[in-house]
């Protein structure tokens, strides 16, 4: 997987959004994003500018393992940063049940909320895994209750089969962020509806 998507990631305009690679100058955006209590909701706790920092760099090794790492949104007007959408190869401590794959997802500041951005940038991001990455299929997760993020994915026409829901790895089964919703797309069902 990872000779086919290294080096894969292009900048990109959309009909509003700029789409690329993490940089060093986006901490200021991610230390904004990333401890702000409306974004972080369905995640553990806020991150400090210390954790932000280390988020970004993570990302930007994982960018250089496979090529990408849930590319940067940009304001094309403005330049403004309003978060990430858009292709990951998962790096978590334990394996997901669905494990190996590539996954869609994405995180915005709250003033990008209820613009369909995530859904502009993500239907950009679903067409290039599938007709020039060539991926079978992409995946999403979500915390079950997540469900903003929920509907985004249903614009996308990505499916959801709760058979395939499960406890997210190291996160106490008691804890309500612990279960997770899986979504599929396959490459045949974008193309369809691409076509259609």
């Amino acid at each position: 997987m990872e000779e086919v998507l290294l080096d894969k990631c292009p900048r990109v305009e959309t009909e509003r959004l700029v789409l690329g690679k993490w940089e060093e100058r986006d901490l200021d955006g991610v230390i904004r994003m990333n401890g702000d209590p409306r974004v972080m909701k369905f995640f553990p706790s806020l991150h400090s500018p210390e954790e932000a920092r280390r988020y970004l760099e993570i990302s930007l090794q994982q960018q250089e393992k496979h090529g990408f790492c849930f590319p940067v949104v940009e304001d094309k007007e403005t330049g403004a940063f309003l978060g990430f959408c858009g292709l990951n190869v998962p790096g978590y401590s334990d394996p997901l049940p669905c494990e190996p794959c590539v996954e869609i997802g994405w995180r915005l500041i709250p003033e990008a909320w209820g613009k369909g951005i995530a859904v502009e940038a993500a239907r950009f991001w679903l067409g290039f895994g599938f007709e020039t990455l060539h991926l079978d299929e992409i995946v999403a997760i979500v915390v079950v209750q997540n469900h903003k993020s929920r509907r985004v994915m249903e614009k996308l026409s990505m499916t959801h089969n709760p058979a395939e829901d499960f406890d997210f790895p190291n996160v106490p089964a008691d804890d309500p962020l612990c279960r997770h919703a899986l979504y599929r797309i396959s490459a045949e069902q974008f193309l369809m509806q691409a076509n259609g």
